[in-house]
């Protein structure tokens, strides 16, 4: 099934959509995901900031990402299937539809943030062609809890922007240093 751009009026389908999914992850978080506090009005805010895409079956959205132009790429986030409908390629379909948006836009790369302790969602990440880059921490945890991921969707970066994946000069993941950290839970 296609995905298609979010509307407003999926807003309220695709907030419950995220808290569903994110409530679903059997692996402990901590801290708790800030994806379970999605409401209609923040998913609104978000799509007049940014955009996204969903798969939409029987009116209902059973996929959904959301998409921001930040740090001269498309940044994805709260990408989130139906427990009932993963395995099904969703994510794949929203990630490909992710990188259709980013080259209509004239964006190099898009990039992400996943949680260490979530191997599944790395691995699918990764398959799709995203490398991590650098481990953060949350706030208030001294060890990396998640990872920056970027998929560069040109063979080279713009100057002054970073190195592509797999290039001789592509640099390792990186340890946090003090004060990398970000508020918002992966």
């Amino acid at each position: 099934m296609a995905s298609r751009a979010i509307e407003t009026s999926d807003a309220a389908g695709v907030a419950a959509l995220i808290r569903a999914a994110f409530g679903a992850i059997r692996e402990p978080l901590d801290p708790r995901p800030s994806a379970l506090q999605e409401t209609e009005a923040s998913i609104l805010a978000h799509l007049a900031a940014g955009g996204g895409g969903a798969v939409v079956r029987q009116a209902e959205p059973v996929a959904a990402v959301l998409w921001s132009e930040k740090e001269g790429g498309l940044y994805l986030g709260r990408l989130a299937t139906a427990p009932h409908c993963r395995g099904q390629g969703l994510a794949t379909e929203l990630v490909r539809a992710a990188e259709a948006e980013a080259r209509r836009c004239g964006l190099p790369r898009l990039h992400l943030g996943v949680r260490l302790a979530l191997p599944g969602n790395r691995r699918l990440f990764a398959r799709l062609g995203f490398t991590e880059t650098r481990l953060h921490a949350h706030p208030g945890h001294a060890e990396p809890t998640w990872t920056e991921a970027e998929k560069w969707l040109v063979t080279a970066p713009p100057p002054g922007t970073g190195t592509p994946p797999g290039s001789p000069n592509a640099p390792p993941l990186a340890a946090p240093s003090s004060g990398q950290s970000r508020a918002s839970a992966r």
